[in-house]
């Protein structure tokens, strides 16, 4: 049952991850992109280490120190890389840079390091939900093409492809909660000097708490623990391309909250992102019915 439901577990991460720009636009006026970055990881990492305390659900023994230290600087580098390629881009570019790189990465890493050739409905899928989103953000605001700014988001794109394919090795062997909670405690601890690089001030009003709460218990502690969920039944680079959900989710969120307006160049975007993702989602359902009905025949 859990397998049937993994790609599922990994959309809905990708909802919630989608949340993230319609609440960091609700953020005080004072807070800096990459300051809400590390409080995120930070309040998401103490939300973790609370529900595994409750749990009681660690065990160290044993415990992979190569694949942890892996992810969660990974984790740690994705935050500044991302949002600094943001601001420099713009929205659009640095996202679709970003979010579309990671899956051929992720393709490419499982590839030559771990010799798991992706699947042709794989680079079917991945290809036409790269499509959508760049043709979901494609004139949608006036854009930079910074070279800086690029590879900036290529290296975002980079972390979150390592970052997916250290935690599968850990979830593999461990819990995913108590997986996910290690590496983002540390992934905390990395980047907690830029708290004090940064003004904090707004952190301590009632909206810089709320946006702080929705950021880093739902879109990072919940987000990431059901992404370390499903990725325990699924490839890395499945994962990484059905969390193309990402963008999808942000874009219906800024119509409906923002009421922003879509051009029909997007909503054909939305079209390839939804035909993408739902091929993927087939394709792995299937394989798990096939591996099934060969444990039943045993």
């Amino acid at each position: 049952m859990i397998v049937k439901a993994a790609p599922f577990f990994i959309l809905l991460a990708g909802i919630l991850w989608g949340t993230t720009g319609t609440t960091q636009a609700l953020a005080p006026d004072s807070a800096h992109p990459i300051a809400i970055g590390a409080t995120r990881l930070a309040v998401g990492g103490v939300f973790l280490l609370l529900l595994l305390l409750i749990r009681k659900d660690l065990r160290l023994k044993g415990w992979p120190l190569k694949a942890t230290l892996v992810a969660a600087l990974s984790m740690a580098c994705y935050q500044p890389l991302f949002f600094s390629a943001v601001s420099i881009t713009g929205v659009a570019v640095g996202t679709v840079v970003a979010i579309g790189s990671a899956p051929v990465l992720s393709g490419l890493i499982e590839w030559f390091y771990l010799n798991k050739r992706p699947s042709i409905i794989w680079w079917c899928s991945t290809f036409l939900s790269i499509l959508g989103c760049v043709l979901l953000f494609l004139n949608k605001e006036s854009a930079s093409l910074n070279i800086t700014g690029i590879f900036m988001a290529l290296g975002a794109g980079l972390s979150f492809a390592c970052y997916t394919l250290a935690s599968r090795g850990l979830v593999e062997k461990y819990s995913s909660l108590s997986a996910v909670a290690v590496v983002f405690i540390l992934s905390a601890l990395f980047l907690s000097p830029l708290l004090f690089l940064f003004d904090m001030s707004w952190f301590t009003s009632l909206r810089g708490i709320g946006v702080s709460l929705q950021l880093g218990v739902m879109a990072t502690g919940l987000a990431y623990f059901l992404f370390a969920k499903g990725l325990a039944h699924v490839s890395s680079s499945t994962a990484v391309t059905l969390a193309l959900a990402e963008p999808l989710t942000a874009t219906m969120l800024g119509v409906l909250v923002v009421g922003e307006k879509l051009t029909m160049t997007s909503w054909s975007g939305i079209s390839l992102l939804l035909i993408g993702i739902g091929i993927l989602i087939w394709s792995t359902r299937d394989v798990s019915r096939k591996s099934e009905m060969v444990t039943i025949e045993k």
